[in-house]
């Protein structure tokens, strides 16, 4: 399968949700693209804060564009935050440079897509993306 399809996105953001509920995470945002950066699923919980879901979108939105996991942007940002400003600035203002995501691929490596989730800390925000994508049988690639 070389595309992210929609079963797959669900079972994604339903076990981060789920993962999030077990550990008693705040009120998550979570945005999942497909390979090309076009949303394919997008949610925020009842009580999540407002611009959460902004947020979500800016990590996944900055990693599908630079390639990248959301670990190895922020580690980006940190070394060359001019390079960060400018890529902000070419991909329409939608980059955040903080963990909270993945890169999504498949057993052979092939880009699928992105998941970006904001609501907790970054750490616990990665943590559900990563659960999902164990969930769905997929390979997460944070950047760490």
């Amino acid at each position: 399968m070389t595309m992210l399809t929609l079963d797959q996105a669900r079972t994604i953001v339903d076990a981060a949700l789920k993962h999030a509920r077990e550990q008693g995470f705040k009120p998550l945002a979570i945005a999942v693209l497909d390979a090309r950066g076009a949303q394919k699923l997008f949610l925020a919980q009842d009580g999540s804060s407002l611009k959460r879901g902004e947020i979500a979108l800016g990590k996944a939105n900055g990693a599908i564009a630079l390639g990248v996991g959301p670990r190895t942007l922020n580690k980006m940002a940190l070394e060359r935050p001019h390079f960060i400003a400018g890529a902000t600035l070419a991909i329409g203002g939608s980059l955040v440079a903080v963990p909270g995501g993945a890169l999504i691929r498949n057993a052979d490596g092939t880009l699928l897509g992105v998941i970006g989730v904001s609501g907790d800390t970054s750490d616990n925000d990665e943590a559900a993306a990563l659960a999902g994508i164990a969930a769905a049988g997929l390979v997460a690639e944070t950047g760490a």
